[in-house]
């Protein structure tokens, strides 16, 4: 079946969020709207039939040729699907295309499989942030386009 990729809204980008067990944490829409506002961003949702599948946030940092591809995620019975590989192109294509030079993500070290997904796609481990538990160091990874 397959997949769209498009320009989503704050909402449907939430939607998806709260379909994502990884992001335990609870937090409501503002998280979104106060992390975007004022910022340079896009924000892109994965589609299945009409069905929000998976989603991907990304913004311009503080330095202006480097986006920050700040949150995403697959919903579980979707991966493998394509969809983050989907979004992804569709995140990078945008950012090649709108003058960013890098653009760069944190995983934690407990998700071994985005830690893959980024290697797999050019990008280089350029950062570990120690945190209490070592599943919880970030893992900064960078990408040139």
């Amino acid at each position: 079946m397959e997949i769209v990729v498009r320009e989503g809204s704050i909402e449907e980008i939430f939607q998806v969020h709260q379909g994502i067990p990884e992001f335990y944490e609870e937090v409501a829409i503002e998280f979104y709207k106060e992390r975007l506002k004022g910022r340079l961003f896009l924000a892109l949702v994965a589609e299945q039939n009409g069905e929000l599948i998976g989603f991907k946030v990304g913004y311009q940092s503080q330095k202006p040729e480097v986006l920050y591809s700040w949150m995403g995620g697959v919903r579980p019975t979707f991966r493998k699907s394509g969809a983050a590989t989907a979004l992804a192109d569709f995140q990078e294509d945008w950012a090649t295309k709108n003058g960013f030079k890098k653009v760069f993500f944190k995983t934690r070290n407990r998700f071994p499989d985005m830690i893959k997904f980024g290697l797999g796609r050019g990008f280089k481990i350029v950062e570990v942030i120690r945190k209490d538990r070592v599943e919880d160091f970030r893992i900064v990874m960078v990408k040139k386009l």
